[in-house]
């Protein structure tokens, strides 16, 4: 029983660590990443698509994205979709070639998004100790019931307090990479 809750618990708390990488991964720094337009659908036959699922993104240069829709007809919806976007980004198409450069971020724009990423950081400590408080109350709640010794109870605390630092440090080693990301030049 123990076990499980332990389990459980480092599995929401490794789920914690996906979601903060991903959105660690929207915020945008100066280098071109294809991630960057994970969240931009395009109107494909009536159907919303990823436009990943209609064009290739590469990556040009460390400033530039190229796209290549699979479809001629497809390039003029992607330039709007890019447009519509809150990315600030301004596609210039070349054919059947999407190119995007990506500005050079500015000292105060760099400042502000490490406020944001410290922001994500700080909710991803909050939800791994919200799963830490979770799995101490059920072991609480197995103590109540005569499941567990009182012994058994504290270890098991002790554990998933361990656990928790574990996942609180990765927060912190994925917090000092994105910073480092965001002051590089």
């Amino acid at each position: 029983m123990i076990n499980d809750i332990q389990k459980d618990a480092s599995v929401r708390m490794g789920k914690s660590i996906d979601s903060l990488k991903h959105e660690f991964s929207k915020i945008r720094t100066g280098r071109a990443h294809p991630s960057l337009l994970d969240q931009i659908t395009v109107s494909y036959y009536g159907t919303d698509s990823a436009l990943s699922q209609v064009a290739n993104i590469a990556v040009e240069d460390a400033r530039t994205l190229t796209i290549n829709p699979w479809e001629k007809g497809m390039v003029q919806a992607i330039e709007k979709a890019i447009l519509k976007s809150d990315l600030g980004l301004n596609p210039s198409t070349n054919g059947m070639t999407i190119r995007i450069p990506l500005p050079p971020l500015t000292e105060e724009r760099r400042r502000s998004l490490v406020k944001v990423v410290k922001h994500e950081a700080e909710n991803g400590r909050v939800a791994i100790r919200n799963i830490r408080r979770d799995a101490n109350s059920e072991i609480k709640d197995a103590l109540k019931e005569k499941l567990i010794s009182e012994d058994e109870a504290r270890a098991a605390e002790d554990k998933i307090q361990k656990l928790t630092d574990q996942y609180i440090k990765d927060v912190e080693k994925l917090l000092e990479a994105k910073e480092a990301d965001l002051m590089s030049l």
